[in-house]
Parts: structure tokens; sequence; C-alpha cells
């Protein structure tokens, strides 16, 4: 029997311990400087119920950066930490700067193309999330828009699963998808929610004018606020014994109709 010291499993930040190849930084040194040099940081961990002021101040400059500030015990901090020496804090690096919204539209301005939007609400799964980017980088889209929280971030395994898309893809992480919406809505951008119950077919549904496609999370389906601010529900036809799609694979149908409507491609 192997008796030598096997080094624990470390956790990925959404405890998936799928994100191996995730980017951490460890001490307090280290994260304030990332976060002075203006890299992006998908999430910041801090240490539960300690009152160090300059722990304090580190979760200060995060949220000032619109990084995700997570209270985690202390022991979730040392299964995490390859060091040793954390301190306190340890971050996980995205591995691509995130747009925002309006640059998503620019990007369509720019092109002399109506707004097309990939909108993932609570995609929590990055091989899903990888898998959307990839498709909707494929398919032409403007962006992909996700919420800060609940939902995977721009990870490794995200940018391993989209085959390198997160290179070109603009991706704008928002605090409150609704409020994204609301604004897309003024911007004269239409919305259209995938649900096995829509009312609308996706065959039957005009994807030519400006339109924000939302994928809802894999377990749940959009959030209660998100459906009812769609202005469509659109569902894809089956004609087997399974009712739904993943989330990825749905994205992808929807986008390549839009690609289909559209001439894109041609």
């Amino acid at each position: 029997m192997d008796r030598r010291e096997r080094r624990p499993r470390r956790e990925s930040p959404d405890d998936s311990r799928e994100d191996n190849g995730t980017v951490y930084l460890e001490g307090r040194n280290a994260v304030t400087e990332a976060l002075r040099a203006g890299r992006p940081l998908d999430k910041v961990f801090i240490a539960r119920g300690d009152t160090d002021g300059a722990l304090a101040r580190i979760a200060a400059m995060a949220r000032d950066a619109g990084t995700v500030v997570v209270q985690a015990d202390r022991r979730r901090l040392d299964e995490m930490s390859v060091t040793g020496a954390h301190q306190g804090v340890i971050a996980a690096a995205a591995v691509k700067e995130y747009c925002t919204v309006e640059d998503i539209l620019n990007t369509a301005r720019e092109r002399g193309e109506e707004p097309f939007i990939v909108i993932c609400d609570e995609i929590s799964d990055p091989n899903n999330m990888g898998a959307i980017i990839r498709s909707a980088e494929g398919a032409g889209a403007h962006g992909v828009i996700i919420p800060k929280r609940r939902s995977a971030g721009l990870t490794a395994v995200v940018a391993k699963t989209s085959a390198g898309a997160v290179e070109f893809m603009n991706v704008a992480r928002v605090p409150n998808v609704t409020a994204a919406i609301k604004d897309l809505k003024k911007a004269g951008v239409w919305i259209y929610g995938m649900a096995a119950e829509g009312s609308r077919g996706l065959w039957e549904t005009d994807l030519t004018g400006p339109a924000a496609i939302v994928i809802g999370s894999e377990g749940d389906g959009m959030s209660k606020l998100v459906r009812e601010n769609c202005d469509f529900l659109i569902s894809i036809p089956m004609a087997g014994r399974i009712s739904s799609l993943n989330a990825s694979a749905s994205a992808a149908i929807v986008m390549y109709e839009t690609v289909r409507q559209r001439g894109l491609g041609k």
C-alpha cells in the first residue's frame, strides 16, 4: 500500500473542481498589485470573519473594480491554496478582460449590422459557457452577456472549451441581467427568451432585426424576472421523447437559425 502523503485536491472557486487551469493569485501583496494594475479578476476570496484592515481594503478595491468578493472559511482557503501562505486572500484571475454592454452595441454599429447578442442567465457549468461562446463567435454574434453572480466566468476551462473563441468574443459581465435587458430594450433590441413552453416556435420567429437571445440556466431555465422582461418566449421543436436540450445545444441551434435568417457567412 502506498503510504506516501498525498497532496489534497485543489478546489476551484465555484467548487466544481473543474477549473484546474485557472490562474490563482495568493497573498495580500499579489492580489493588491493585480488590482492596482487593472488585471481582470473573476473572483476574490476573503477569509470570513477576519477584521484585518488590509483585507478590508483589498475587498473594497475589488468591489470598486467590479470584481465579485466571496467570504470564505479559512479551511476552504487552505484547501484552495498551493503556496500555503494565502494570508486570508486568494484571487481567481479571468483569462480575458470583460467589456461593457455598450462595447457590444458599438461592435454591431462598427460592422453596420443589427445587434446580435447572446445573454446567459446563470449558466454555471464552465463547459456549457465555453461551448456557447464558441458557437456565438462562429455565428458572428456581437457579444455575450453574463451575470457577475451564479455564473461561470472567463476561467481557463471556459477558454479551453471555447477553443480559443474567448479571444475574439466580447463578453460583458453585468451586476443584474434584468437591468441589462432593460437597457438593451431602450437601445431598440428585442429580447427573445428560450423556453420549452414558449408560445412561439423558433422556425416562425423573425430574428433578422436587433435581437438578444436569452439562454437560461442548466437546471431551472430563465429566472422569473428575466422571463417576465423578454419580449418573446420561443421554443425549439422537439420530435422525440425528450422535452428539452442542453443549454449550449439550444443556444447553438437558435444562433444558427439567426445566421440562416440573416444570410450571414455567405
